[in-house]
């Protein structure tokens, strides 16, 4: 437990919110898609700088609704310090100001790594104790005024050590998992129920994006083949006719820089690629670019 509890450490430090957030009647005006900003190209840019990518916290794991009008975001205050979900919406073109979530009231001192389903009805999310042990995959359903109470997900998934978890269009859940060695693992949807856990044949990579159709996956590691490249790079897995992954795919220099890239989420319009850098110390911010990064590199299968 004592190796898996300073493994979430360590991730978290790689992934670290100050107290510097905007108060309700300082929030700037943030009016249509993305909060406002100017989306990218095929260079990634730092996203909502001062806004959401604040000088002295993380963020990482970040979710958007099916229509584009929620944003969900974890945020972490420092490392050793558990991290918190923030959400935001677009009511009348503008965005709220962003309120902490606290899904689980309470119940568990963190959570992080929201993921809405496609068809915007679950948010699943990683909570764990204060120490940074029990960490579990949990859901909320949607309800007309809000979410339901938290709920742990009763399935095999939850008997090991996991996190990140995302879902396909099917509802097929993507996660890892920690008590493997921080592999990547599914569990199938059968009827609303992931009785099984298996791991997915991938090579290496964790903190995985499923896309909807799953005609890919996107993990980070470390470059196996470069051993003098001691960061994390995104990478990406390909589904090929026969239904094996390929072998990972570096998303190139642009992307996978000199600092360590983690925790990738695809837009659910497919149109933008968002991650987590880290350029300062144990701290991260968030960046996006845009999707053709991901099929420039798609081989012919």
């Amino acid at each position: 437990m004592k190796t898996i509890s300073s493994s979430i450490v360590l991730l978290l430090s790689i992934i670290t919110f100050s107290s510097n957030s905007y108060a309700q009647d300082e929030f700037p005006v943030l009016e249509g898609p993305y909060l406002g900003q100017k989306p990218p190209g095929l260079i990634p840019e730092v996203f909502a700088p001062g806004i959401i990518s604040i000088k002295g916290r993380s963020e990482f794991g970040m979710s958007f609704s099916p229509d584009l009008d929620e944003m969900y975001i974890t945020f972490q205050e420092k490392y050793g310090v558990p991290a918190d979900i923030y959400f935001s919406k677009l009511e009348g073109n503008q965005w709220t100001p962003f309120k902490k979530a606290n899904f689980t009231q309470g119940k568990k001192a963190g959570e992080m790594e929201p993921n809405v389903s496609y068809d915007g009805n679950k948010i699943y999310f990683t909570a764990y104790n204060a120490d940074f042990t029990d960490t579990k995959i949990w859901y909320v359903n949607r309800l007309n005024n809000g979410w339901s109470d938290a709920i742990k997900l009763d399935s095999p998934v939850n008997e090991d050590e996991v996190m990140t978890s995302t879902v396909a269009k099917n509802g097929d859940l993507y996660y890892t998992n920690l008590s493997k060695r921080f592999r990547t693992y599914y569990s199938p949807n059968i009827n609303g129920e992931y009785p099984k856990a298996l791991e997915a044949d991938i090579e290496f990579g964790g903190h995985a994006f499923i896309s909807p159709s799953q005609d890919y996956l996107l993990a980070d590691g470390r470059d196996r083949k470069n051993e003098n490249k001691k960061d994390a790079d995104l990478f990406v897995y390909f589904k090929k006719k026969d239904g094996a992954w390929t072998k990972p795919i570096n998303l190139g220099i642009e992307v996978s820089s000199t600092f360590d890239e983690t925790v990738a989420t695809v837009t659910p319009d497919g149109k933008y690629l968002f991650f987590s850098r880290r350029t300062e110390g144990e701290q991260s911010n968030l960046y996006w670019v845009s999707t053709e990064v991901i099929e420039n590199v798609r081989p012919k299968l």
